[in-house]
């Protein structure tokens, strides 16, 4: 119960960065004495980033050890290593240029071990990079039955069209051994 309540601060605190605004205040751009716009900031001042919603469906597979069955075990969930994945990706790309690395914020919500008829919650919330080729990396904590860990993830996003194919490789290591997810998704571009 602790952790679900330390999970809900954690949230909690963490909101405010899906309520920032990509466009400055009304009365900066209003004010007569203003000497910039909405699209050209003041000199000195970084240009506005711009951000746009990479969310989508997301699916794959986690390769458990036998230390992390064993855990899932002691709170009655009997599986075998490998589970399926299946969730939603909440992911918020932030830029400032085109030809440019880009700022990810990511929560991936995840449903384990459907495959042998449990449902296993998983939570990460993930920060990194994206180059302009699509090469990607990530960390962030990971909350799960099984424990709290720290998630780290590399992948590519491939492009075709407006539709966006990321293949992401993540390893949660934790005291009860490491965890590795492959997992893949689509995103339509909008």
């Amino acid at each position: 119960m602790k952790r679900i309540a330390w999970l809900v601060v954690a949230v909690a605190v963490s909101s405010p960065v899906f309520a920032q605004s990509v466009l400055p205040p009304a009365d900066a751009i209003n004010s007569a004495s203003s000497t910039f716009t909405a699209t050209q900031p003041a000199p000195g001042v970084p240009p506005y980033a711009k951000s746009i919603s990479l969310a989508g469906p997301r699916f794959g597979l986690t390769m458990l050890n036998d230390d992390t069955i064993g855990r899932l075990h002691e709170h009655d969930i009997d599986v075998k290593s490998p589970i399926s994945q299946f969730g939603w990706q909440f992911e918020h790309e932030m830029y400032s240029k085109q030809d440019g690395p880009t700022v990810l914020n990511e929560w991936v919500v995840l449903l384990g071990g459907l495959d042998q008829g449990v449902a296993i919650p998983s939570l990460n919330w993930l920060v990194g990079l994206r180059t302009k080729e699509g090469t990607e990396f990530g960390i962030g904590p990971n909350v799960t039955p099984a424990g709290v860990a720290l998630a780290l993830a590399a992948g590519v996003t491939l492009r075709a069209g407006i539709i966006n194919v990321p293949v992401t490789l993540a390893a949660v290591p934790s005291k009860y051994g490491t965890r590795v997810s492959v997992l893949t998704g689509f995103v339509l571009r909008r």
